[in-house]
């Protein structure tokens, strides 16, 4: 199946929030559906556990194909604490089931005509006993989306991150940087969120596709810029027959 795997630079750099807000934009074209191979940190509320990160793909999904579609579709392994997938496994006396990680997408083949894939973490970060993020995305063979911090560390973070993804013989799609928190008034950190996106494109091939300020409500489509780029027609130059609107 074609479509685009979203990865971070780091944890909480803003993975779902592109996501959810690319499944919205895609859905204005093509059906689109959205994969998370496994999640971890949950919040405890009075009726159990609630992924938060796989609830948010479920409503973008639901809201674009009209339905609602069965949690497993969207993330079919969820483990309670907030750390690597199979430290969290391990502290519920399981194990992340490898070979679900790659076949859980299956269901969606015919269902829609474009797959939103978000990893956990960064590029390497664990997924199971002895895989990372980067094993699973090089089997699923997806173009990359980057979604980078844009506080200072991310020219080192986000070109460490292409450079690995490439190593992989995987294509960078682009480069979302994310202001995923109030901006510091350190003024190290400010000129460092203002310049940042110039540096990268300077030393980085792949393209910088949008520069996302901080929002409280973490809604992208709110944004001017996000909502408007045909994205459609930007990730069809990666997976052409994935996303037709794009010729």
């Amino acid at each position: 199946m074609q479509g685009v795997f979203i990865t971070g630079t780091d944890t909480g750099v803003g993975k779902t929030t592109v996501a959810v807000a690319l499944v919205h934009c895609l859905s204005r074209s093509v059906r689109t559906g959205a994969y998370k191979p496994v999640a971890s940190g949950a919040e405890q509320t009075p009726s159990g556990p609630v992924w938060t990160d796989a609830e948010q793909l479920q409503a973008a999904v639901a809201a674009g194909l009209q339905r609602r579609v069965p949690e497993e579709w969207i993330c079919p392994q969820r483990f309670v604490a907030p750390l690597a997938p199979p430290v969290a496994a391990r502290l519920e006396g399981r194990t992340v089931d490898a070979e679900l990680l790659r076949s859980g997408i299956a269901p969606w083949s015919g269902q829609v005509e474009a797959i939103v894939v978000e990893g956990a973490g960064g590029w390497l970060a664990p997924l199971t006993e002895t895989e990372s993020v980067a094993d699973v995305a090089r089997d699923l063979g997806l173009p990359v989306l980057v979604v980078a911090r844009l506080g200072l560390g991310t020219l080192n973070h986000t070109l460490l991150t292409v450079e690995a993804i490439e190593r992989r013989g995987l294509k960078v799609a682009g480069i979302v940087m994310n202001e995923a928190e109030p901006r510091n008034p350190d003024n190290r950190q400010s000129q460092a969120e203002s310049g940042n996106p110039d540096e990268l494109a300077r030393r980085c091939a792949a393209p910088i596709l949008a520069v996302c300020p901080w929002r409280a409500d973490t809604d992208l489509l709110r944004d001017d810029a996000f909502p408007k780029m045909d994205w459609t027609k930007i990730l069809g130059q990666f997976s052409p027959a994935i996303f037709p609107a794009a010729h």
